[in-house]
């Protein structure tokens, strides 16, 4: 999964997010209720604006909800009880779909 967002930016609007996801913002918001670890913060209007921080704890719940499977309860209680092992897996395995993406570029130009 390659969520593409601009890197230098500080909050992503609930939109961004559901469009990277390329999932409804209504899912976004749900998640948002269900999970602890989403913290984001709320304009004068109550929109929600993301971190990068949230990003990655997004990408997370993403990855264990829609392509491992896991039920909501599945997915916290998997992290609460192994978060730092979760994320280490999740972040060696995004960086090898990486390197897997960019070394299928390289073959390409061949």
């Amino acid at each position: 999964m390659q969520i593409e967002l601009q890197p230098d930016k500080r909050y992503y609007s609930i939109g961004e997010i559901a469009k990277a996801f390329d999932v409804n913002t209504s899912l976004i918001r749900f998640w948002d209720n269900e999970f602890d670890i989403l913290k984001p913060k709320k304009n004068a209007k109550g929109n929600r604006m993301f971190t990068p921080e949230d990003v990655n704890n997004l990408k997370l719940i993403y990855h264990l909800v829609k392509e491992r499977g896991f039920t909501l309860e599945g997915a916290r209680t998997h992290l609460k009880e192994g978060q730092k092992k979760t994320l280490d897996k999740f972040e060696i395995i995004s960086k090898l779909e990486t390197i897997k993406t960019q070394l299928a570029s390289i073959k390409n130009g061949l």
